[in-house]
């Protein structure tokens, strides 16, 4: 447990975080006092005379509720599963099927975020788990999320493709064109404030360029009712640690969009 804690901290101190706040949201919580019974005998009662009714009383304003944690809106979620269900789970639009695929990886969060990220395609731990980026980058975009204030559950997760195409090569033309409706539909569904675009593939495909990813890196382009800003993928950041600064000032005009800061 220590190792991990001090991997995290470490990891923030490279994105250039000289601090961290602790506000824990713990509740006591006391078990219910079960009624003791009494040994002691009783006196018989004695008869009492009836009472009157009691006057009636003029209606009070029901108590506050105590607030509950805010719920996935409706709407969304159920649209996000007639995607889904239309996609199907064995998907044969492509060749892709046929060249070692495991399942469709289709996205994960709220249905309702403010902030999604587009990757480029499952890799192999994500077509294993039938879950956007939950290998050894999925869990440096987990540490970036939570740097900016956000939990992984907060924001949504989808990749331009669905499958894994084999050993992780990039996309082919006929299979982006085959899979990107059902991405274009889930940011349509989502309505986010901002799209991150995840590495150079991605950030091509969605603003249909050819710029390289250290052009574009940063630049906020309106996209779909959404901004849109293109980084490094964190894939790249495994291989390249020292690009993680240039991330996280990324990431920091991200959160400030998403709070309405700009």
């Amino acid at each position: 447990m220590n190792d991990e804690l001090k991997a995290h901290l470490e990891f923030f101190e490279e994105l250039g975080i000289d601090g961290v706040r602790l506000e824990p949201e713990w509740r006591a919580r006391r078990e219910p006092i079960e009624p003791r019974e009494s040994t002691e005998p009783t006196a018989p009662r004695e008869p009492t005379e009836p009472r009157e009714p009691p006057e009636p009383r003029e209606p009070t304003e029901p108590a506050p509720s105590e607030p509950t944690e805010p719920t996935e809106p409706t709407e969304p979620k159920i649209a996000l599963r007639v995607i889904r269900e239309e996609l199907g789970t064995d998907c044969s639009r492509c060749k892709l099927h046929t060249l070692g695929r495991t399942q469709v990886v289709f996205g994960v969060g709220n249905p309702g975020a403010d902030l999604m990220f587009v990757g480029e395609a499952p890799g192999a731990d994500e077509d294993i788990q039938g879950e956007p980026f939950v290998g050894r980058a999925g869990q440096l975009l987990t540490k970036i999320i939570e740097a900016i204030g956000l939990r992984r559950e907060d924001v949504y997760i989808a990749n331009v493709i669905k499958c894994r195409p084999p050993g992780n090569r990039n996309p082919e033309p006929d299979e982006v064109e085959q899979c990107e409706p059902f991405l274009f539909r889930q940011i349509d569904t989502v309505k986010p404030k901002v799209i991150v675009a995840l590495g150079k593939f991605a950030a091509q495909c969605l603003l249909r360029t050819n710029a390289p990813i250290t052009r574009i890196r940063g630049r906020e382009f309106k996209y779909r009712d959404a901004i849109l800003i293109p980084t490094y993928h964190p894939a790249y950041l495994l291989r390249t640690p020292s690009a993680k600064r240039e991330v996280w000032e990324d990431m920091k005009r991200v959160r400030a969009i998403v709070r309405g800061e700009s």
